[in-house]
């Protein structure tokens, strides 16, 4: 085996690993929104889970990855790839197609659920199995391309994004605001006068060891981005991961003691999560004084964007839109103002913030950037919930919700009370 071939199977050993980890976000996923939400409503959060995955993937290896990294026609989308079949030469990686496909496959599926948190206890199964075809074969793989693929119109322009806090965050925390509104809030969650009804979640033990899974991920999440075992840069880019997850966590703590008089846990939990989505564009290009900065300054919008948001009646069970729309976007203005010159040389585009002398190109292509994927998330998200809403019922009936969704659609509770074997046969005939 010579150095090449070395070099190439750690790096798919090392890509392979990182995916893998960041489809262990999902189990996070499921049991942050379990932990968050009404016990009645568990079952539906991992079926909803079960759905990012399997469609996610499926619809992705069809169409999604062609749109996303084929060809490039326009600077607009991919026009190979379908199936992994056609040409693809233009990615040229140290890495295989597939294993390239697999990484893809692990971000898109993140994408979708971030939305599913933002319409828990309320959306109706099969609409959100049609949106979630939307999000993973449409919606997402096109702003990727814009950004991401070589001829991306956003990526001609010097946008920079490395492992998503735009592209991911910011597009599913406004396709989450979207679907928040389009579908309304939960039935008594905000009273006639206008007062906020406190939703009081049934498990934040098991919401805590879910943002644990979340953050272990974002390690393959951040570093696997490099799609490469021997990038210099994986060490800087896991130590600016861990410091802004923990300025996130570490100011909701003295924030909220600050302004509730008590360290608030839910609060406390998505302020971690707000660093860590506010790092993810900038990881690799800012220094570790910065990604402190950002996390801290993610938590703090996260609070007071969560509190507006109730204040407005806008009904966000696990604060998908404060946590990945607001943070997402705060991290993806951050690199126009602190990406580092020695740091930004090796991507692409050799930009550098404006606090480093870089002027206002960088800062400018960020901002259009984030405002043209914003819009985009939130827009084509509304539109095909309209469209859904034609065909079937994106929202469940009243009796579904009062019930919970675990028993009114899955027909199964999350816990059971029954300490004995249940007699179908006499239940049959009774």
């Amino acid at each position: 085996m010579d150095v090449a071939e070395l070099s190439r199977g750690l790096d798919t050993i090392w890509v392979v690993l990182t995916a893998a980890m960041i489809l262990l976000m999902e189990g996070g996923f499921a049991l942050l929104e379990a932990g968050f939400v009404r016990q009645k409503n568990a079952v539906s959060i991992i079926m909803k889970v079960f759905v990012d995955i399997v469609f996610g993937a499926l619809v992705f290896y069809f169409f999604g990855f062609a749109i996303m990294h084929g060809k490039d026609i326009g600077g607009l989308f991919g026009s190979t790839g379908f199936m992994l079949n056609g040409d693809l030469s233009h990615i040229n990686l140290n890495i295989s197609h597939e294993t390239y496909w697999f990484f893809q496959c692990a971000f898109v599926i993140a994408v979708i659920s971030i939305v599913s948190g933002a319409v828990a206890e309320r959306i109706h199964f099969r609409a959100y199995i049609l949106l979630t075809i939307a999000m993973t074969g449409i919606i997402y793989p096109l702003a990727g391309h814009w950004v991401w693929a070589i001829d991306g119109w956003l990526s001609k322009l010097g946008m920079i994004d490395f492992a998503g806090s735009a592209v991911i965050h910011a597009l599913g925390g406004f396709a989450a605001l979207a679907a928040t509104l389009f579908i309304g809030p939960r039935i008594g969650k905000f009273s006639p006068d206008g007062k906020v009804n406190i939703v009081s979640p049934s498990n934040l033990p098991l919401a805590s060891v879910g943002a644990f899974i979340l953050w272990f991920g974002w390690f393959g999440f951040n570093a696997g981005s490099t799609l490469s075992a021997t990038n210099a840069a994986i060490g800087h880019i896991a130590v600016t991961t861990m410091l802004s997850a923990s300025a996130g966590g570490a100011t909701c703590i003295l924030f909220t003691m600050l302004r509730y008089r008590k360290a608030d846990p839910p609060m406390v939990i998505n302020g971690s999560l707000a660093g860590l989505v506010g790092i993810t564009a900038g990881c690799a290009y800012v220094s570790e004084g910065a990604a402190i900065w950002i996390g801290a300054i993610c938590g703090i919008a996260m609070v007071l964007v969560t509190e507006f948001m109730e204040r407005k009646q806008i009904d966000d069970p696990v604060g998908a839109f404060a946590v990945h729309g607001i943070s997402g976007s705060i991290g993806t203005l951050a690199v126009g103002l602190c990406a580092i010159p020695a740091l930004t040389k090796g991507s692409g585009q050799g930009y550098y913030g404006l606090l480093y002398g870089g002027g206002w190109k960088l800062l400018g292509a960020q901002a259009l950037g984030l405002v043209v994927i914003a819009f985009w998330g939130f827009v084509l998200t509304w539109g095909v919930l309209w469209l859904i809403r034609r065909i079937m019922p994106v929202r469940v009936s009243k009796d579904e919700e009062l019930i919970g969704l675990d028993v009114g659609i899955h027909g199964v509770p999350a816990y059971s009370q029954e300490s004995d074997f249940i007699d179908v046969d006499h239940i049959t005939r009774s």
